[in-house]
């Protein structure tokens, strides 16, 4: 027998030994229910003004799951080059598909569905490209708020590259 081992077996579990969690049901209901002692962190939010952490905000759901974010529109950009933006797009959608749609309102130049570069699934939105800026503007009119493949496509005219930051 190895030195470092009795030969007995633990009267302990493996799991780590005493019994954590549902302390009610082994107290009477006469015991009142102690108050939780409040951890570091809650203390030093408390401090500074947060609210102490046990008092839940009323914008949080109560199951707590993340509050939702507010519904954005998308941004109306008019139409000034024959670039269009072509956004909530399905994610089944194909560069062919778009180019069929759009074929349908005036003559298609290009159309780019953007994805990922790692596993070239599509990002939702796509760019395409028509031959003269009033048949740009006629596709922003037919198309905008249509349904295609399932959702309703948001077309608007691209944002040109001068207009973003750098």
């Amino acid at each position: 027998m190895n030195s470092y081992s009795s030969g007995r077996r633990s009267r302990r579990p493996r799991g780590g030994g005493r019994r954590r969690g549902n302390h009610e049901r082994l107290r009477g209901p006469q015991e009142p229910v102690k108050p939780q002692k409040k951890t570091f962190w809650q203390r030093v939010a408390e401090f500074f003004g947060n609210g102490g952490g046990t008092k839940k905000s009323s914008a949080q759901p109560p199951n707590g799951a993340q509050p939702s974010r507010p519904a954005r529109k998308p941004e109306r950009v008019e139409v000034t080059s024959p670039r269009l933006y072509v956004g909530n797009l399905s994610f089944d959608a194909t560069e062919s598909d778009l180019f069929e749609l759009f074929n349908g309102v005036g003559h298609v130049q290009n159309a780019e569905v953007v994805s990922y570069r790692h596993n070239q699934r599509s990002k939702g939105f796509a760019f395409v490209q028509m031959q003269t800026i009033d048949e740009a503007k006629r596709a922003v009119e037919e198309l905008h708020d249509k349904e295609f493949l399932g959702r309703r496509l948001v077309v608007s005219g691209a944002k040109s590259d001068q207009h973003q930051p750098r």
